[in-house]
């Protein structure tokens, strides 16, 4: 069976292979020139969604990062094959990384306090620290991790002391509010507990807001290639899975408050929400409704600054469970979660792990080992699926978002059309869409525009267009993927060989 074409109208092809390290890296596909002249024709419909900013890597609507420590693993000798990954980085302090993730101790001076020792650093609470020279450490800090001001990549800010909404502050972090009101009624103790607890909450969220706008300024300032945001913002509180009438939308309050964080997305150029599973989820229909509604809460902050493109959506998954890390997620928790994100319009997923997950010789064998079994082929499948679904029916120029977002439908590759093998340190999409495939992705799914591109969906007729196109291209056949196919021929690979490196037949 053929490969699918990567381009619906061209002779360019799809391939997902080992070149993740770098943006530099990427495969930079061209467009089509035959779609060119259909997308200078068409006029974006009434009603359409907001656009939103294009993609890292060029014709990839929809892509998954790494950002695991592998050190532990590599001691052991256990190789981790991370080639359908856009995108390779370690949570590590390791500078010039495609993902730079700043933990509180590598990004300015952030003002938090220890809960285990009651500690407090750099003031403790925002109010009382310096933010001029935090800024100046920031600037120092960024030089050192992302010392290129060309590359580009992601770039995640995780401050998980306080929260800049004082009444967000619950539990452990409500020591934030104790030492608020203490250094208010220390600077005036003719004010009464409550006038002291409102002067500390407007004292507290201005100083907050100039910590966590300030840092995301200087940053993009610095580093204007990388999307910057704070991880777990934002935030739809949407927990209570095990009610019998759970939904999973996030409450009026819980928006509320998140529209008064509009100077966070104002400030920001990607948002990163946490969709990490509990084992209460697994394998549970539930999963699916928790994450649509933080995605989907994500995108409608992202559109409320007044600006011609929505920022990003990159969500924060795991391959473990948040409260067992030696389980594994199952595919169809792939599907609740990786599957779920691009299926409502999220730019891609940054599977994240702790270095307590991977500690040892068992638990590295155990990742490597759900890496061929399960996640890669799952990434592979769903990656490629979204890059047909945008290229078919948006021409190339957005991504395909469900029509109704509470749907079950996903961005997979129909099984009966497509296979998935694993040769040589490459997964390789092998198939061709039928034009029953390409009229089903019509009903289901819609287009959101890249910045300054018109992608009204294609209609049937254009549809069919396009595959005939495709089809009659036989040139392809021996072009695609040629080094592989080499490499394969010199090493007599046989069918039962190949037949042995299936990897998924999703």
């Amino acid at each position: 069976m053929p490969p699918f074409p990567f381009c619906p109208t061209h002779q360019y092809h799809f391939l997902c292979s080992s070149q993740q390290t770098s943006y530099s890296k990427a495969v930079r596909l061209r467009a089509c020139p035959e779609e060119t002249k259909f997308q200078q024709a068409r006029q974006p419909p009434s009603g359409f969604l907001p656009h939103t900013t294009g993609p890292l890597f060029e014709h990839q609507p929809f892509i998954v990062t790494w950002n695991i420590p592998d050190q532990v693993c590599k001691r052991y000798n256990i190789s981790l094959d991370t080639s359908p990954f856009k995108g390779v980085a370690t949570p590590a302090k390791v500078p010039g990384q495609f993902l730079s993730l700043f933990y509180t101790d590598r990004l300015g001076l952030y003002p938090h306090v220890d809960f285990t020792s009651r500690r407090q650093f750099y003031g403790g609470i925002p109010q009382r620290s310096n933010l001029k020279v935090s800024m100046n450490k920031a600037r120092a800090d960024i030089n050192y991790y992302i010392p290129s001001n060309t590359s580009r990549g992601l770039a995640v800010i995780d401050w998980e002391g306080w929260r800049p909404l004082w009444d967000r502050n619950w539990g452990s972090k409500k020591i934030y509010q104790t030492l608020s009101v203490a250094h208010v009624m220390q600077a005036n103790r003719s004010l009464t507990v409550q006038q002291a607890t409102e002067k500390a909450k407007q004292q507290f969220q201005v100083a907050a807001r100039g910590f966590m706008s300030g840092v995301l300024g200087v940053g993009r300032r610095m580093r204007p290639s990388y999307l910057w945001g704070f991880y777990l913002f934002p935030n739809c509180y949407n927990y209570g899975w095990m009610d019998p009438h759970y939904t999973g939308q996030c409450s009026k309050a819980v928006k509320r408050q998140n529209d008064e964080l509009l100077w966070l997305w104002e400030s920001s150029t990607a948002l990163y929400p946490s969709v990490y599973l509990q084992t209460s989820l697994a394998d549970n229909p539930r999963s699916a409704l928790m994450v649509r509604n933080r995605v989907q809460e994500a995108l409608r902050v992202s559109a409320l600054p007044r600006r011609i493109a929505t920022a990003s959506v990159f969500v924060y998954t795991r391959p473990v469970f948040v409260d067992q890390n030696r389980h594994f997620l199952s595919q169809g928790d792939l599907v609740s979660t990786i599957g779920e994100s691009a299926a409502v319009g999220a730019s891609g997923a940054v599977l994240w792990g702790a270095s307590s997950d991977y500690a040892d010789q068992a638990s590295c064998k155990d990742l490597s080992s759900n890496l061929s079994a399960t996640i890669n082929p799952y990434i592979t499948n769903v990656t490629a699926a979204a890059q047909l679904c945008s290229n078919f029916l948006c021409q190339g120029n957005g991504r395909c978002v469900r029509k109704n977002y509470n749907s079950s439908h996903y961005l997979h590759l129909n099984p009966e059309n497509f296979r998935i093998i694993h040769v040589q340190s490459h997964y390789l999409v092998l198939g061709r869409p039928t034009f029953a495939d390409l009229k089903t992705l019509s009903r289901r799914f819609t287009c959101q525009c890249y910045k300054g591109l018109n992608c009204t969906p294609s209609t049937n007729r254009e549809l069919a267009k396009a595959l005939n196109f495709s089809v009659k291209q036989g040139m392809y056949k021996n072009a695609l993927n040629k080094n592989v196919l080499d490499d394969m021929q010199q090493t007599s690979l046989t069918e039962d060989n190949s037949k042995k490196n299936l990897k998924s037949n999703l």
